[in-house]
């Protein structure tokens, strides 16, 4: 085994994962044998537990109401909870592995650790970035200057794309949903500065003042990258982001896929969109002989079309130098850093005071170069033990979930052998890829951001269009190690934990199994849940889109899920403001099959015996507190509206309680009873897994 250097750091980051994996394996024995030796305990935080609060009223209070009253968001963040500071944590542990490698005496040029330091050496270099100001972007806006037609401008869509910049359109390869075997091209709207299309229509005083605050920080931008007409520019953005937005999708639309699923010939694309040069687009994005492409918006490409036709060539020059400015903005000067920091961060989520340069400086090169840091992430920070477990709780939900298929009173025999043959075929990754990702052909240097981030964008890109025509790459991973998140793929039907997610509150190797199954468990079962919710359920065992239900089947599935909107509509997040029960349904649907499947596999554990009790708790309030424990979250208000508008999933607090409102055996342990906050008469309790 190679010899490591300070702190344990791999010698190369590129020595191969055999060196840094024999490292896991030795230390893993030792962590085993050690977890062995000591004692359990429940993985409870007594500490947050508000006990004025009745559990039977709000669980999610109870749990965590202590902590919710005394924490403070610090002024540099919009949240904070157990997600967001297991990110913070992991931050931490990334900046570490950086700052040794930028200490490094000498890097040799083209290697993956010269690539992180001076990535990360280029961010953090103000004083060049001061003194350069918007010179790296003044290539581009004379590009845009020099465009004198329309067919220009929509090639120039393509190539700003390419680059890293703002587009209307946003192409992308992804594995074809109705055949899993080919990856595809695709087409999805895109063009806009706010969050949602709402924000540019709704007539409340907040987003009103919000377009006001847009217009402001437009002309603030012009002015300080030496743009002429900043003021009349930014009406003008204004305007035509607003007639975009009109021809968007809304977010409950967006998330059905078989509403997103147009396939058509290139040829066809002159018809629904004639005012793209579209021969120029394709070839730019280097998919000229590409026969086929799937727009997931048709309405959008054409409305797209027409709004291009209405608008003048100099008004849609002016958008694109905007979306290059704002685009580039966090890689500029200090000055036009912070003016894109007091709009997009402070005035439409509310955090109050910028990161540490460092914590954006991490961002960057885990974004550009995740796998280099998260291979030694990975050596450093997950045990070959901590996998074997992971894998024995995949194994043991995907039989408790076999088991809930075959108990369903309201599945026929037929569509439970294909939800089975799905349910059998989920590939679960855990941890980290088993072939990292190939970093040899993007070049980066130390006095470059803006240049970085183009090469990086033109690099990913060409691997994407490398994809075309091959084999469907199972290997592949869209999170790095050290991302505190896991998710489901439906068309390639896998479920993926990245290492980072698994600590405590989720996944706890010291703790009793009860907390684990409450936390780590509820999220190995939403995340298969993901594969039978409204969306995941139309796709089958091989990733591909199609009808494996009986008609009678879907119309009670779909009758279920109407009831769990129904539940969910009626959170009431502020006075003025409620989930969105279409929007979220699909994670609620996760969320709901997450926890019952955790519990299921929890009790058939135990094997008929009785869980111990520990610190003064039963096995299944360990459960149930465990898996409450892990939604604890507390957002600045700003943040948490703009969530709610956006994010397919509930706040925190109705994750919880949405969840296990539906769950008879909390009621049983919890003693509910009709008159609590949290009961639902049973008739219209939904159990759909």
């Amino acid at each position: 085994m190679k010899k490591l250097v300070t702190g344990g750091l791999c010698a190369s980051l590129i020595a191969g994962l055999s060196a840094c994996t024999n490292e896991v394996e030795n230390t893993s024995k030792t962590a085993t044998a050690e977890a062995v030796q000591a004692a359990l305990t429940s993985g409870i935080d007594f500490q947050n537990i508000d006990k004025s609060v009745r559990p039977q009223d709000d669980f999610y209070e109870y749990v965590n109401g202590t902590w919710l009253k005394t924490a403070e968001i610090p002024s540099d963040r919009t949240n904070i909870g157990a997600f967001y500071d297991l990110r913070e944590n992991a931050r931490e542990d990334v900046k570490a592995i950086i700052e040794e490698v930028a200490a490094m005496p000498t890097l040799k040029a083209g290697t993956d650790e010269q690539k992180v330091a001076d990535l990360y050496r280029a961010f953090m270099d103000v004083e060049t970035l001061n003194k350069l100001g918007v010179t790296p972007i003044q290539p581009e806006f004379d590009k845009i200057a020099a465009i004198d037609s329309k067919a220009d401008l929509t090639n120039y869509f393509a190539y700003s794309q390419v680059n890293g910049y703002g587009t209307p359109l946003a192409f992308y390869i992804n594995v074809d949903a109705k055949d899993s075997t080919r990856y595809a091209t695709h087409i999805w709207q895109y063009g806009l500065s706010l969050p949602e299309k709402d924000y540019y229509f709704n007539t409340e005083e907040r987003f009103v003042n919000i377009r006001n605050e847009f217009v402001a920080h437009i002309e603030k931008m012009f002015n300080l990258a030496g743009l002429e007409n900043g003021k009349a520019a930014a009406e003008s953005i204004l305007a035509l982001e607003t007639a975009i937005a009109e021809k968007h999708w809304d977010v409950v639309e967006t998330r059905d896929s078989t509403k997103t699923y147009n396939k058509m010939m290139v040829s066809e694309l002159a018809e629904i969109a004639p005012n793209i040069d579209w021969k120029q687009y394709l070839a730019t994005m280097g998919v000229a002989e590409q026969k086929d492409i799937i727009i997931n918006q048709p309405s959008y490409v054409s409305g797209l079309s027409d709004v291009i036709g209405e608008t003048d060539l100099a008004t849609l020059k002016t958008y694109m130098t905007w979306n290059v400015l704002t685009h580039a903005a966090s890689n500029l000067s200090e000055e036009i850093d912070a003016e894109n920091f007091a709009f997009f961060s402070k005035t439409l989520n509310g955090q109050e005071q910028q990161e540490p340069r460092w914590k954006r400086g991490v961002n960057t090169v885990s974004g550009t170069l995740g796998e280099v840091v998260g291979k030694v992430y990975v050596k450093r920070h997950f045990t070959s033990a901590a996998k074997e477990r992971m894998s024995e709780l995949v194994e043991n939900l995907r039989g408790a979930y076999g088991t809930s298929i075959d108990s369903l009173d309201w599945m026929s025999a037929d569509t439970k052998v294909a939800a089975k043959d799905k349910l059998a075929k989920f590939n679960p990754k855990i941890g980290y890829p088993d072939k990292w990702k190939d970093y040899s052909k993007l070049t980066i240097k130390g006095d470059d951001l803006v240049g970085n981030a183009q090469r990086a964008s033109v690099e990913s890109h060409n691997k994407d269009i490398a994809k075309l025509g091959g084999p469907i790459d199972k290997g592949e991973w869209h999170m790095t190690p050290q991302t505190v998140n896991a998710y489901y793929n439906p068309t390639m039907n896998e479920i993926v934990f990245p290492a980072a997610i698994l600590q405590p509150p989720f996944f706890n190797m010291q703790a009793d199994d009860a907390v684990n199954y409450g936390g780590i468990g509820a999220v190995i079962g939403h995340e298969m849940g993901h594969g039978f919710d409204d969306q995941g359920a139309k796709f089958d065992g091989e990733g591909n889109m199609r009808d494996w239900w009986t008609e009678s089947d879907l119309e009670a599935f779909t009758a279920k899920g109407k009831a769990l909107v129904s539940q969910y509509n009626g959170y009431q997040v502020f006075d003025d403001l409620h989930v969105n029960g279409e929007l979220t349904l699909g994670e609620n649907i996760g969320d709901l099959s997450g926890v019952t499947i955790a519990y299921k596999a929890y009790k058939m554990s135990l094997d008929g015996k009785e869980a111990p009790v520990i610190d003064g708790l039963t096995g299944d309030e360990r459960f149930f507190m465990g898996f409450t424990q892990i939604w604890r979250v507390k957002m600045k208000e700003e943040a948490l509206r703009n969530r709610v508008a956006t994010d397919p999933h509930s706040p925190g607090h109705f994750r919880a309680l949405g969840a296990l409102s539906n769950m008879p055996e909390f009621y049983s342990t919890y003693d509910v009873k009709e008159g609590d906050k949290m009961y639902i008469e049973p008739a219209k309790r939904v159990k759909i897994w």
